[in-house]
């Protein structure tokens, strides 16, 4: 498999889908769909630092996502607050970073609150650094990153990822998406990472969110390895010398 000459740590990004259909077809409410989802998230997260994975960016809420009911949405917020404030620690004990990308005008100041301190308490941890995407929309960062003062990098390229990265409150440089995982059987990207995925290697699995396990992640991460990213140049066996012949 070829690398990208920076050969940076992996960065996993995943569309977690399939959760209402789950819950669907075994005539579950959408509470328990949700914190089954939630188990699946915290499982995928210790089995990423497992395999080495240095970043991992899990597509938690939309931004089309408002347009849920509105008992459902409140129903998520009150989850994602209670996975920060349960996860910050395990996050701590395991070395994984946890930071929040995404508007946050519209998230409730209890929310805000819980983004704040899981952030602030696992800041510094190196093994992997986990990105929840919650209210997000690639094409809406994009446009609002755009309309930013540009920064004194030279690189236009760079530039905009460092306003993206402080539209998005990341607290660092957009790095660019290696390997992007749909669960759910969908075949779409719905408007997640799209400048970050610019070269990312899609895998789509029919599995449902809340059964997607580490043995699904590592299938995953198998086939990603046997892939060759070219990164627009030729195939390696196209630039071998040519054999001697006797």
């Amino acid at each position: 498999m070829s690398q990208s000459a920076s050969q940076s740590p992996l960065h996993v990004a995943i569309v977690m889908d399939g959760n209402g259909r789950w819950a669907a077809r075994r005539g579950r409410p959408g509470a328990v769909v949700h914190l089954a989802g939630a188990r699946a998230a915290r499982g995928v997260v210790d089995a990423a630092a497992r395999e080495g994975v240095g970043g991992l960016t899990l597509y938690a809420f939309s931004a089309d996502n408002w347009r849920r009911p509105d008992d459902e949405v409140r129903a998520l917020m009150r989850l994602f607050r209670r996975y920060l404030h349960g996860e910050a620690a395990r996050c701590v004990a395991n070395g994984v970073r946890l930071t929040v990308i995404g508007r946050r005008d519209r998230l409730d100041p209890a929310l805000l609150h819980a983004i704040a301190g899981a952030e602030s308490a696992t800041a510094g941890r190196t093994r992997l650094h986990l990105r929840i995407a919650l209210d997000y929309s690639a094409r809406d960062a994009l446009v609002a990153a755009a309309a930013l003062p540009p920064t004194a990098l030279a690189d236009p390229r760079a530039d905009l990822a460092a306003r993206l990265g402080t539209v998005l409150h990341d607290a660092g440089p957009v790095s660019d998406v290696d390997l992007l995982i749909r669960t759910g059987g969908e075949r779409r990207l719905s408007d997640f990472l799209l400048w970050e995925s610019a070269y990312a290697e899609l895998w789509f699995t029919p599995t449902m969110w809340p059964d997607f396990d580490a043995d699904e992640l590592r299938r995953a991460l198998a086939d990603f390895a046997a892939r060759e990213r070219r990164f627009g140049a030729l195939p390696a066996a196209s630039t071998a010398a040519p054999a001697a012949h006797g």
